[in-house]
């Protein structure tokens, strides 16, 4: 797989993004290289105090945390792999430095193409493709991503379309429960620095989250030796052993 998954979902528009969100979001399984992404949070976590209580229930999942702060440090690392149903896949794995402790926050979107049979991309005549995020670590929530740009190169991107899936179940949320984030991306070329900011709000709750900040970014090699990659794999297109979640999910 030699196309980012973005910009499979993307096509031409994918091209419209600042050269250096092309950059970012350019990985792809196999290349030997992962990105590290190191910065400050102006703002990180759930504002509502009335909130916190019941998003510690769920801190677990390592998708939402009850804790809210200013000028947080974070770390991500982004790492472009096939997942075990093969998959092109990209791997966000977040590190939020609160003053009372640590919480990952991590997510795998995954490239998911029609069959031949299936609707095309009428200009091109091929396979449509879409992106589907599976969160937490137990990748029991999914989302639908979709993708635009604005006319200064902006990635803006909304969740929709949440569904569960608890056991053999899959829950699609009705819209009156679902929670939307909202997302956008882009380069500060005064600063030299990425941006990115996130709402995620639901309809009767208002804000329940939400995290705006600023970071570098650079690319580092991967050492496919020791115990961070499966004995024997194909390791460079493989998860390390500390970024996979504790169950996969196949289902859309």
């Amino acid at each position: 797989m030699s196309t980012p998954i973005y910009e499979l979902a993307m096509g031409s528009d994918f091209r419209r993004l600042q050269p250096e969100l092309q950059d970012y979001f350019s990985l792809v399984p196999g290349s030997g290289v992962f990105g590290i992404g190191e910065g400050v949070f102006d703002v990180v976590g759930c504002r509502q105090r009335w909130l916190r209580p019941l998003l510690a229930l769920t801190s677990g999942e390592q998708a939402f945390f009850p804790e809210y702060g200013e000028n947080v440090p974070f770390r991500i690392e982004n790492h472009a792999h096939l997942d075990p149903f093969g998959r092109s896949s990209l791997t966000a794995r977040r590190e939020i430095f609160f003053a009372s402790g640590t919480r990952l926050f991590h997510d795998t979107t995954s490239a998911v193409t029609s069959s031949a049979a299936a609707s095309t991309d009428t200009a091109s005549g091929a396979p449509s493709t879409r992106l589907v995020d599976y969160v937490g670590r137990f990748r029991r929530l999914a989302t639908d991503l979709e993708l635009g740009v604005t006319p200064e190169g902006r990635l803006r991107g909304v969740s929709r379309a949440s569904r569960l899936f608890l056991g053999p179940l899959r829950l699609p949320l009705p819209a009156a429960l679902d929670a939307r984030a909202y997302a956008e991306q882009w380069w500060d070329a005064d600063a030299g620095e990425h941006r990115i900011q996130v709402k995620v709000i639901q309809p009767q709750i208002g804000l329940v989250l939400v995290y705006a900040g600023r970071f570098t970014y650079r690319l580092a090699p991967y050492v496919p030796v020791g115990p961070y990659f499966p004995a024997g794999a194909a390791s460079l297109a493989s998860l390390p052993r500390y970024a996979e979640p504790e169950r996969w999910e196949r289902r859309l």
